[in-house]
């Protein structure tokens, strides 16, 4: 006879989401701690970018030992959100999976190239985290449209597609900036990228507390070895 055991995927979803946030909180502090950045808020004060929190030092190590695993982990976050949302009787989401393997793709690049000077490196990172961030945001939308039309969970899917309005909103508002204040936004841009990143691990996050509501698990099934 078979047995089967079955397994939340809501632990491994949430260190999914998790490994980047703390790679950079992590790095900021241990940064500040060497000395290598100033003791700030970066959320308040334009003082310190991502990056920077995690180029030098211990961080430069601790940075890059949390988000390359966090990169690979990416892509099976998308693909159980493709197939949690089957299992609610959505409608199909063609191209769900290939966006995240770029997605995770130019978080990998962004991460490997971090702490390498030049030119090349500098635009490589600055692909890397935009591409990261537009298709998070992107898979962010598509899921929450879909959730919008099950039955279950079609108020949640409509307040993260609210959610992503404001992060939306912010994203403008630094563009604006830009184009309005080119000197005083270069200040900023730090600023509105930590808030950015942190909003977007906020909304992956409230999918991961609607996988916890629905259940959402894994099967895994041994047969017993077959007789000579």
């Amino acid at each position: 006879m078979s047995a089967s055991a079955r397994y939340s995927l809501v632990p491994l979803g949430a260190l999914t989401i998790l490994l980047p946030v703390v790679a950079m909180h992590l790095s900021w502090l241990v940064s500040s701690a060497e000395g290598h950045i100033e003791w700030c808020i970066p959320y308040l004060e334009p003082c310190t970018s991502i990056s920077r929190a995690g180029r030098y030092g211990t961080a430069y190590f601790l940075f890059k030992g949390l988000m390359i695993p966090a990169s690979v982990l990416l892509v099976f976050f998308w693909w159980a959100n493709a197939r949690w949302l089957q299992q609610l009787g959505a409608r199909p989401m063609k191209g769900l999976v290939p966006l995240a393997v770029i997605a995770s793709l130019a978080l990998l690049l962004y991460t490997l190239t971090l702490g390498h000077a030049g030119g090349m490196f500098h635009l490589l990172r600055r692909i890397g985290v935009i591409g990261y961030m537009g298709l998070t945001f992107l898979l962010q939308v598509r899921v929450s449209a879909r959730l919008a039309d099950t039955q279950l969970f079609a108020r949640s899917g409509q307040r993260l597609s609210q959610f992503l309005m404001v992060v939306l909103l912010i994203g403008l508002v630094s563009v604006l900036h830009g184009v309005v204040s080119p000197e005083n936004h270069n200040r900023w841009e730090d600023v509105y990228e930590w808030w950015l990143v942190m909003l977007l691990a906020v909304h992956s996050l409230l999918l991961v507390k609607l996988w916890q509501r629905s259940g959402l698990d894994v099967t895994l099934t041994t047969r017993p070895p077959s007789s000579m």
